[in-house]
């Protein structure tokens, strides 16, 4: 299929490329970093190669979110999310920017997507995880009360957010001492996200902004095979599920999450989510540079579902929920340019820039 559209796509800079390091064997490495720190030369010839018409580009993890001082987590996503719109603009027609952000502190995070959406004409957030924050040493959640005028700006500027993973803490990985092998993309990743992700959802947070668009990558991180459970278990038992939402979990998991194929790519996975939560709240991804983009993309063009599913999740559906028209590409790409221009020349760009 040509003119795929995909949206779980890293890449890195200088200041975080190493944050990847621990995902990649040794002798892998070289060949993860330099994937990570590529725009447009490989990046771009593996898309033309495959049928991808653009890639929406996200900071790799945890970055941001692994920085425990405020003041150095919102410098980080600032510089971050001004390199990506300067590598935008130069491919607009290919490239697209979700925002780095700083949820140490909401309101600064509200204050960056703003900017980010409003003057970077970026098409909505990626955040990788829970955020560290110094002397609390505990994971935090974004279903906390502090977060909620944070997500009513998500809302107000209708923008998707796309929940990325991360390992859990390491006091909070005991569960994994002695299968190491376990953390990261086999297990750890898709049970972290899958766990945050039911926070929000049992929170009241949908009932409150019920406009509000969650994604999750990796086939929805094993969520869509346990709805039923989640909200069934123990029928005959008094006492239920005992949270502040109103309605059922998979109420709010089918109006408002979204899920990408990123790193998932079987076809039995793929039709039991759409029995699940319907071809059109699935989008293509890849996961590019730690999945191939060969192996992603034939994959996706010849699975056995019907050649409209194809065409909702290979791009239709993307086109819809980040508002990817023409013109407003064009005009995010004007938008963007002319608002790095009025600002004064910053050296870090040029040190975390590569040739």
């Amino acid at each position: 299929m040509q003119g795929k559209i995909a949206l779980e796509e890293h890449f890195a800079m200088d200041d975080t490329v190493q944050d990847s390091a621990g995902f990649a064997p040794a002798e892998d490495w070289i060949e993860l970093e330099k994937r990570l720190l590529d725009i447009h030369d490989r990046r771009l010839a593996e898309m033309d190669a495959h049928g991808i018409e653009m890639m929406l580009l996200s900071l790799n993890a945890p970055a941001v979110q692994a920085i425990p001082d405020r003041a150095r987590a919102i410098d980080l996503s600032r510089r971050a999310n001004d390199f990506l719109a300067e590598q935008v603009a130069r491919r607009p027609d290919r490239f697209q920017g979700l925002a780095a952000l700083p949820l140490q502190d909401p309101d600064a995070a509200a204050r960056e997507l703003d900017r980010c959406v409003s003057a970077l004409g970026f098409r909505g957030a990626l955040v990788n995880g829970f955020s560290e924050l110094a002397g609390t040493g505990n994971a935090i959640y974004y279903d906390r009360k502090e977060f909620w005028p944070f997500w009513s700006e998500v809302a107000r500027l209708g923008v998707p957010f796309y929940l990325h993973p991360r390992n859990p803490l390491a006091k909070d990985a005991a569960i994994y001492e002695g299968h190491r092998w376990l953390l990261g993309p086999t297990w750890a990743f898709g049970q972290e996200t899958a766990v945050h992700a039911l926070r929000l959802m049992g929170s009241g947070l949908f009932d409150a902004y019920p406009r509000l668009q969650v994604i999750l990558g990796h086939m929805g991180e094993g969520l869509p095979y346990s709805m039923w459970r989640v909200d069934n278990h123990n029928k005959w038992m008094r006492s239920q599920n005992a949270y502040p939402a109103r309605r059922k979990i998979a109420d709010y998991f089918r109006e408002n999450f979204y899920i990408t194929t990123s790193g998932n790519f079987r076809t039995q996975t793929l039709i039991d989510a759409m029995l699940e939560i319907g071809a059109d709240r699935i989008l293509f991804s890849a996961d590019w540079p730690f999945e191939n983009i060969d192996h992603a993309a034939e994959w996706f063009d010849t699975a056995a579902i019907s050649e409209a599913d194809r065409l909702k999740i290979g791009r239709g559906n993307a086109r819809a929920l980040f508002g990817l028209d023409d013109a407003s590409i064009q005009s995010a790409a004007e938008q963007s340019t002319s608002s790095i221009h009025m600002e004064e020349p910053r050296e870090h760009l040029v040190r975390n820039r590569r040739a």
